[in-house]
């Protein structure tokens, strides 16, 4: 019968590419691991790995179990969470996985409301983009994902909800003078990641134009020097002006339809406790946002 012990030792050897790293997380030796994969493979009836070089690689066979692993040992990690802080909260951890902006802007006032409130809970924190944030909270690593939405009518798929937690307006940025999107028509423009690039073009093309893109970053601190020094001007949500405001370029508002920003989670309500405390914490941070314009 398959064990979660060997899920977990599959799961391990698939994130690493090495039995030697799995086992090193895991704290096993090698040869105590390599027994593992060998009973799996006896329990499974498949081969899983196959030698390669001096590595080591999974089949096909291997990575179907591997995915399902992950999902399983991520439930599994998130259920013992869920117990050990169904009582008052008292201990336990929670987590969440955000994207830049969010993650300087939103979530620390989030995670000093939670520390204030349950002092004995603790928050893990992972940093990316909103697909890889979404594949974390369905695969179970993660309990709540902060994500943006342009278009809040995009389905998601079942088992995730979403919570509005804030809209975030755009802003043009430019080097020393503001105006609409169509009075930079001739300029050169800098595009962000691929979804609010591809939100950028859509954007500008309502104005009756499609922007000449030169240059391309999802850091938004050089997006801003890159603006500054003249290279081209730009769109930034308002979230990200908040984490860091460069003096040296002009932001105007722009009369467009906001991102939405929304925290998903996964399964069937209710939350389990301290998923539904750092929602709670969600919600303030969130509101303290709303009331604030990013530095000018």
């Amino acid at each position: 019968m398959v064990s979660l012990v060997q899920l977990r030792v599959l799961d391990a050897v698939r994130r690493h590419g090495s039995v030697t790293a799995a086992a090193r997380e895991l704290h096993y030796t090698q040869p105590s691991l390599s027994h593992h994969l060998a009973r799996l493979e006896a329990e499974t009836g498949a081969r899983l790995l196959q030698r390669v070089g001096r590595g080591i690689r999974l089949t096909e066979a291997g990575r179907l179990l591997a995915d399902r692993a992950a999902e399983i040992v991520g439930r599994v990690d998130s259920a013992a969470a869920e117990l050990s802080t169904l009582v008052g909260l008292q201990a336990g951890r929670v987590r969440l996985a955000g994207f830049g902006s969010v993650m300087s802007a939103l979530v620390p006032r989030a995670a000093a409301v939670l520390a204030e409130r349950h002092p004995g809970l603790e928050l893990g924190l992972t940093d990316t983009h909103p697909e890889d944030a979404l594949a974390l909270l369905r695969a179970g690593h993660v309990d709540v994902a902060v994500i943006f939405r342009y278009d809040e009518t995009a389905p998601e798929e079942d088992g995730v909800r979403l919570r509005h937690l804030l809209d975030d307006p755009l802003y043009l940025l430019a080097d020393g003078g503001g105006g609409t999107l169509a009075d930079h028509r001739d300029a050169a423009w800098i595009g962000g990641c691929e979804r609010c690039r591809s939100h950028l073009v859509e954007l500008c093309q309502r104005a009756g134009f499609t922007p000449r893109l030169t240059s391309t970053t999802d850091d938004m601190v050089v997006m801003q020097s890159l603006v500054a020094a003249g290279l081209g001007v730009t769109t930034i949500p308002g979230l990200a002006l908040r984490a860091h405001r460069n003096p040296a370029v002009t932001a105007t508002r722009l009369d467009v339809p906001p991102r939405r920003i929304v925290a998903a989670t996964y399964g069937d309500p209710p939350d389990p406790p301290a998923t539904a405390a750092l929602l709670a914490a969600l919600d303030e941070a969130a509101a303290h946002a709303a009331d604030q314009e990013p530095p000018r």
